[in-house]
C-alpha cells in the first residue's frame, strides 16, 4: 500500500505520474478542495507538497494530527508555517537549486524584453510601423546592473549579465567574499549606482516592500527594474505612480502582489513586461524540484 500524500498545488498529469509510482495523491490544488481534503480524506496523512506561495498554515498542519513532513516545490517556502512546523517536530524540505538556472535565464529574458523594449517592438513591426518611428531602446552591454539579493540565483544573473558585458553590483545582507563584483551597502545606493536593478531577494516581512518610493527614484527615468523573487517586494503602488510620472524607464515582473490576479495598476503602461509567476517553470526545472522532493521524502514511502 502506498503512502498519501496530500498535494495543495497544481501538477500536470506527468508531474502525478511521476510521483504516483510512490504515493496515493489526494490532489487538492485550489481552496475549495483543500479545505475538504484537510477536514476529511487527508486527515491521516504524513506528507504534504506545496509551494512558498500557496504554503501550509499552522491551523492546516494542527488539522493534520499525523503530519510528520512539508515540502516546497520549488525553492520558497515563505507561506510555509517554519516556526510551528520546528516546535511539533515536523521536517520541512524544499527543492533549493532545482530551478536556478531557470530563474536566472527568466531574469535576463525580462530585462532584454523591457530595456529593449521587444513586446512593443513586435507589436510595431506587425502594424507595418517601420523603425524610423520609433524610439531607439538602449543596449545591455556597457550598462550597471545591479543585484539585489547575490544567492544562488543572483550570482547566476551575474555570470549571464557579464555575459552581456553589463558591469555588475550588488547588495547584500552581507558582504561576500566569493565574487569581486561592486558592493553597495544599501538598496539606495544600489539603485542610484545601477541602470537596471534585479531583485533576487528572499520574499517574507523582512523584505516587504524593500523596493519603494526612494528606490525607484534613485534608479531614474532611464533606469530598469526586473523583479522574479515575491511580489511583495515591490510597493506596486509606488511603482504605478513613478512609471506614471515618466520617473522609470520600465519594469520586467515575473511576480506581483496581487497574484494569481494580474497588476491593475501597471496594465496601462507599454513599458512594463509581465509574465505570471513563470520564472522558475520548465519541464526540466519541474523534473528536477520533483525528483527533489521524491529524494526529501524517501523515508516516508512504503
Amino acid at each position: 500500500m502506498k503512502t498519501p500524500l496530500l498535494v495543495l498545488i497544481y501538477l500536470s498529469e506527468e508531474s502525478q505520474a511521476l510521483i504516483g509510482d510512490k504515493f496515493d495523491i489526494i490532489y487538492a490544488p485550489d481552496r475549495e478542495t483543500r479545505i475538504a481534503a484537510i477536514q476529511g480524506a487527508a486527515s491521516e496523512v504524513k506528507v504534504v507538497l506545496t509551494n512558498g506561495a500557496v504554503g501550509l498554515s499552522a491551523a492546516d498542519m494542527q488539522a493534520l494530527s499525523k503530519l510528520e513532513l512539508v515540502c516546497a516545490l520549488g525553492a520558497g517556502f515563505e507561506n510555509i508555517d517554519t516556526d510551528h512546523a520546528r516546535a511539533h517536530g515536523i521536517k520541512v524540505g524544499t527543492g533549493a537549486g532545482t530551478n536556478d538556472d531557470c530563474v536566472a535565464d527568466h531574469a535576463m529574458g525580462l530585462l532584454l524584453s523591457v530595456m529593449r523594449n521587444i513586446p512593443r517592438l513586435d507589436q510595431a513591426c506587425r502594424e507595418g510601423i517601420w523603425r524610423d518611428d520609433l524610439r531607439l531602446p538602449p543596449q545591455l552591454a556597457g550598462k550597471r546592473l545591479g543585484i539585489v539579493g547575490l544567492g544562488t540565483i543572483g550570482k547566476k544573473i551575474a555570470r549571464r549579465a557579464a555575459a552581456f558585458d553589463m558591469e555588475v553590483g550588488y547588495f547584500n545582507r552581507t558582504r561576500r567574499d566569493d565574487v569581486d563584483y561592486h558592493y553597495l551597502d544599501s538598496v539606495l545606493h544600489l539603485a542610484s549606482w545601477a541602470d537596471a536593478l534585479v531583485i533576487a531577494t528572499p520574499g517574507g516581512a523582512a523584505t516587504r516592500h524593500l523596493i519603494s518610493t526612494k528606490e525607484l527614484h534613485a534608479l531614474g527615468p532611464q533606469g530598469f527594474l526586473v523583479n522574479i523573487s515575491r511580489g511583495s517586494v515591490v510597493d506596486t503602488a509606488a511603482l504605478a505612480q513613478v512609471l506614471k510620472d515618466g520617473e522609470l524607464g520600465g519594469a520586467g515582473l515575473d511576480v506581483y502582489e496581487s497574484e494569481p490576479k494580474p497588476p491593475q495598476a501597471l496594465l496601462e503602461f507599454d513599458n512594463v513586461v509581465l509574465t505570471p509567476h513563470m520564472a522558475g517553470w520548465s519541464p526540466d526545472a519541474i523534473t528536477a524540484s520533483l525528483r527533489q522532493f521524491l529524494h526529501n521524502a524517501r523515508d516516508y514511502t512504503d
